[in-house]
């Protein structure tokens, strides 16, 4: 593993355990020689992540679309910046760049940016991994209705664990250098899905 994603809040949260955690994080990609990938901003957790990278002598790859830069949040000290003309070809680039994805707390965003990933490699246009690295259970009650969507057979159980959850920052690297895809097919139902054509 090269490169890692990390999908954060533009925000930095009402605790100082959620900037803690972000620094901790960016700390050991430095560390270990993964370049950081990440959406560009010098603003709340996205900011933290990169300068912890950068100040451990790491390298940071921001993505970021132009409006975003015309609203002056880009991060102007990154090892490479890359600006494009819409939110979806941010994505597209973030994934191409990365052999991973790591979501920390953030709103709609990184919620959008995340299950975005998890979609594609459920319809097989990607195969790496994802994992929540939560912080004082900030994703347990998501892992809950996700639990839900394979109680109510919306998820696919195997997909459903094709998914890292936890607060162990060694254990999920451990898990992502080890990562091989789930193979379940999205359709629960095949006969079904036929007769109710």
């Amino acid at each position: 593993m090269k490169t890692l994603c990390v999908y954060c809040g533009s925000n930095a949260g009402s605790r100082p355990i959620y900037t803690e955690r972000a620094m901790a994080l960016g700390n050991r990609l430095a560390r270990d020689g993964v370049a950081l990938v990440y959406g560009g901003g010098n603003v709340g957790l996205m900011g933290v992540v990169a300068d912890a990278v950068l100040e451990a002598g790491g390298e940071a790859i921001g993505v970021i679309p132009e409006q975003l830069v015309n609203w002056e949040v880009a991060h102007r000290g990154l090892s490479k910046l890359e600006i494009v003309g819409s939110m979806h070809e941010r994505k597209q680039r973030m994934f191409d760049l990365a052999d991973g994805f790591v979501a920390l707390p953030g709103g709609f965003g990184t919620l959008d940016e995340m299950f975005e990933m998890l979609t594609w490699r459920q319809l097989g246009i990607g195969d790496k991994p994802c994992a929540f690295l939560d912080i004082d259970g900030f994703y347990s009650p998501l892992m809950g209705m996700l639990d839900r969507m394979v109680e109510e057979r919306f998820l696919h159980a195997d997909q459903r664990r094709d998914l890292w959850h936890g607060d162990d920052l060694d254990a999920m690297l451990a898990w992502m250098r080890a990562y091989e895809p789930a193979q379940a097919s999205k359709w629960m139902d095949e006969k079904r899905r036929g007769a109710l054509r």
